[in-house]
């Protein structure tokens, strides 16, 4: 028999600072939130990003 599909969303990190959307990931659902340090352009710096569903 042939696996089912595992369900995935779309999640987009938002900098703490700006505001802004800069990275999109696709992840299983369920789970804590990301809260993961990224590259912001706009700051020209890493900052903290946290997870935000759409």
């Amino acid at each position: 028999m042939a696996k089912g599909k595992k369900k995935l969303e779309v999640v987009h990190l938002v900098c703490e600072e700006t505001g802004d959307m800069n990275y999109t990931l696709r992840r299983k659902t369920g789970g804590e939130k990301l809260k993961v340090k990224k590259y912001s352009p706009r700051l020209r710096k890493h900052t903290v990003h946290n997870e935000k569903r759409k």
